[in-house]
């Protein structure tokens, strides 16, 4: 049987650019909301938002690059150069068509999209950049990382909100049964602009909260809504034998187990369909509950939502038995890079002996699950269970565990 291993990661997230300083900041409970600062957000009824800090795409991507590329794929051009640097991989040296691209995302190229509408309205047609027949689209991560790096083999783009980011991995897991000996997966997502947060507002899920570390507070009795933010991550998923003959050295772990499930209609009186999908994961890694060490929750933040997500894991695992958490309090929501970012550190558990907390979360009795908060635990990781859930009904969840290497 395959084996599906995780050999390099790149990381954008509010809270830390690169797996380090992620991993350091999330250990450390930084905090990576704040007010916003792309656009003018005086006036909108949601102010914060998950922002990567100081960066500028100048600084790592060839100049030619810059005017056809939205903030979202400039982040994940630079994701992806750090996740095959990670993994040691020279894809020169490796055949192209043996390698893929397959990355989520939840509303592509927006900041991008806004700019070039707002030039048609104001100026005409012949201001719009020819560059806004793909910019805005969601396969276009996928496209320009495939086209920068020389990976020519089966590639593609999964659309299902949050959920999208696990999809996107368990595709590239199917792509890799299927032959290739290396895929490139994740999400990254960046619709900090004014265009995208209308949508968002328009979703009713937006927190209200004024105060950073007051406003994403999933399982907590002051739970309103979530704050959204920016980045993600990427991750090399291999063929373990092809990662053995090209010298690959480490590996983080192994993806190993994937469900996925739709929602019933609403007032149909059936039941959500969360907990099928972490069965069928847990089915698909031949797992049972009890040999899951953590379980990194989606953490909606909606009071409804999180009861949801609270009894699917109770139901699964049994009350307070398994740790919970959601370090993505400290980076906001981050559309399709949300997921991948928590299966990144789910690997770094394994790595570290160290669980990231829930920050700022006081977590509500009504929620028989051992969430843990504050700081960091300690605790041997072997496996792990990865939830996403996407607006309109989508639920996956991704199992993973670590591997020997030698």
């Amino acid at each position: 049987m395959t084996s599906h291993v995780v050999t390099g990661m790149g990381v954008v997230a509010p809270n830390g650019f690169g797996v380090d300083d992620y991993w350091t900041a999330s250990c450390g409970g930084r905090n990576g909301i704040g007010r916003i600062t792309r656009f003018d957000s005086q006036g909108y009824p949601a102010e914060l938002a998950g922002e990567v800090p100081g960066f500028n795409a100048e600084d790592h991507l060839p100049s030619r690059l810059i005017p056809q590329t939205d903030r979202m794929t400039q982040l994940a051009l630079v994701g992806a150069e750090h996740a095959l640097a990670d993994a040691g991989v020279s894809t020169a040296d490796m055949p192209e068509f043996g390698m893929g691209v397959v990355t989520a995302s939840t509303c592509g190229g927006f900041e991008f999209g806004q700019r070039e509408l707002q030039n048609l309205w104001s100026k005409g047609g012949q201001y719009v950049s020819a560059y806004q027949s793909f910019a805005w689209f969601y396969a276009v991560n996928t496209g320009q990382i495939s086209i920068r790096h020389g990976m020519r083999g089966p590639s593609g783009v999964l659309v299902s909100d949050q959920a999208g980011g696990l999809d996107a991995i368990a595709q590239a897991r199917r792509l890799v049964r299927d032959g290739s000996d290396l895929i490139l997966s994740g999400g990254v997502d960046a619709s900090i602009c004014s265009w995208g947060w209308a949508a968002q507002l328009a979703g009713g899920r937006l927190s209200t909260g004024e105060h950073p570390e007051r406003a994403y507070l999933p399982f907590d009795p002051a739970a309103d809504g979530h704050v959204p933010g920016e980045g993600g991550a990427l991750l090399i998923i291999e063929n373990a034998e092809a990662a053995r003959r090209r010298g690959a050295t480490r590996v983080y772990g192994e993806i190993c187990g994937y469900g996925s499930t739709f929602d019933p209609k609403p007032d149909s009186g059936r039941e959500p369909a969360l907990r099928t999908a972490i069965e069928v994961a847990l089915d698909d890694a031949g797992l049972a509950p009890d040999e899951i060490d953590v379980v990194f929750a989606d953490a909606a933040a909606i009071p409804e939502l999180d009861r949801v997500e609270a009894t699917a894991i109770t139901e699964v695992f049994e009350p307070h038995k398994v740790p919970v958490t959601a370090p993505k309090t400290m980076t906001g929501r981050l559309g399709s890079g949300a997921a991948p970012l928590d299966v990144a550190a789910a690997f770094l558990s394994m790595r570290s002996g160290l669980i990231p907390p829930t920050t700022n979360v006081t977590p509500s009795p009504e929620y028989a699950i051992d969430l843990v908060t504050t700081r960091p635990r300690r605790a041997s990781v072997n496996a792990a269970v990865v939830l996403a859930r996407g607006h309109g009904g989508f639920n996956s969840a991704i199992v993973v565990r670590s591997t020997n290497w030698n």
